[in-house]
């Protein structure tokens, strides 16, 4: 399934607030089950948006090494945490 433009634009920010308004209607209690199971697919679209987009962030996150080269971000091994 294709992003739209409007999804393509969109913030995070912006779909974690969508993603709220959607759990808050699937709490009322006047909504329809019909309604909650589409605001569910909404939300599991979103959350697919939400995942994809921060896919691409840490994807874009780079290290400057001690020469001054950018690397691509890595978690560093346990052995190698500094806590």
């Amino acid at each position: 399934m294709s992003q739209t433009k409007q999804e393509k634009e969109q913030s995070l920010e912006e779909a974690f607030q969508e993603l709220e308004e959607m759990i808050e209607k699937m709490q009322q209690r006047d909504v329809t089950l019909e309604e909650t199971f589409a605001l569910y697919e909404q939300g599991i679209r979103k959350l697919k948006f939400c995942n994809q987009k921060i896919d691409r962030v840490e994807k874009k996150m780079l290290l400057l090494n001690q020469q001054g080269e950018l690397e691509p971000f890595e978690e560093p091994a346990e052995s190698e945490s500094p806590f």
